[in-house]
């Protein structure tokens, strides 16, 4: 189990052995997003741009548009609160081929600071035109987004995580955009996270069990495109549908449940859980996840009480 951030950097070198346009630009923050990795093996291809993120994202579209690849390193909430007009003009309505990395994302690095904890990201770039949207569940998964986005032209906005996280995706696995996967099966209630918050569902299947409550696990990495008639077709015949993100429950993966769910006039009992209309805060990582109610012991309880509701009522 290694740190999405360190899989991400040493996955760059591999990349630029055989693509010689990739570039990377870096905010000032490349020991940390480790994107220092590749600083050390492609001196001349690294960009030091400095604490200036709208800058970087404009000469990222500068050097698209000469034909490299550029991929830029800073911290989720530069780029999506920073930068986001640059990356609104520049990148996503020219349809630049930049790939926009959020690292450090969600709710897990409060101990760099309340300032730097950005939990509405996925909303915001969902909401971009032009702007494909994956939040990988773990290593094998970031490794196959990142080969599908070297080599596939266009806007790419990819959320990382800093610390290590469990893998859960089967080796051998190629990311298709907009492809949604049942991890578990399920008769009783259906389960659907993205990101690392996926791997934290599948042990709140194994505590539903012991109860014999029947959980699907549905992991959603493309939050934009998606492919609609799969996810439709993977919660069909569930009354109860549960959404968990590291991210606001407004916009993120829940309102995209929410939205296909009424649009295509399915009604099942949808919960959303995630950070609920309220800013995070410089606390450890086991304290976040429980206070939102993220932890794989919180989302147990929470649906365990729905449910017992709905037995009495």
């Amino acid at each position: 189990m290694k740190a999405m951030r360190d899989v991400w950097g040493q996955k760059l070198v591999d990349l630029a052995t055989s693509n010689r346009r990739l570039v990377v630009l870096d905010g000032d923050l490349a020991n940390s997003t480790k994107a220092d990795k590749f600083a050390k093996a492609y001196p001349s291809r690294f960009f030091q741009m400095g604490i200036a993120e709208q800058n970087l994202v404009g000469a990222a579209a500068g050097l698209a548009a000469t034909g490299y690849v550029p991929w830029t390193s800073s911290f989720a909430v530069f780029f999506t609160h920073r930068a986001l007009d640059p990356i609104r003009m520049l990148v996503a309505q020219s349809h630049a081929n930049v790939k926009i990395v959020g690292s450090y994302s969600g709710l897990l690095i409060g101990a760099v600071g309340k300032t730097h904890l950005d939990i509405q990201d996925l909303a915001i770039m969902r909401a971009m035109p032009d702007m494909t949207v994956i939040a990988p569940a773990d290593e094998t998964e970031l490794l196959a987004v990142m080969d599908w986005a070297d080599s596939t032209p266009g806007p790419v906005y990819l959320r990382i995580v800093r610390d290590p996280v469990p893998d859960i995706i089967a080796p051998g696995y190629s990311f298709t955009p907009g492809a949604v996967h049942e991890l578990r099966r399920g008769t009783d209630i259906a389960l659907v996270g993205t990101g690392p918050q996926t791997g934290r569902l599948l042990a709140v299947h194994d505590e539903l069990a012991k109860d014999g409550v029947s959980a699907a696990v549905i992991h959603v990495p493309c939050l934009k495109p998606i492919d609609t008639g799969r996810l439709l077709e993977l919660l069909g015949g569930h009354d109860l549908v549960v959404t968990a993100e590291e991210h606001s429950v407004h916009g993120g993966l829940g309102g995209l449940v929410a939205e296909t769910l009424t649009a295509h006039g399915s009604a099942p009992r949808l919960e959303r859980i995630g950070i609920d209309d309220t800013w995070g805060e410089s606390a450890p990582n086991d304290f976040m996840l429980d206070k939102h109610g993220l932890s794989a012991e919180r989302i147990t309880a929470r649906i365990k009480a729905v449910l017992a509701h709905r037995v009495t009522s």
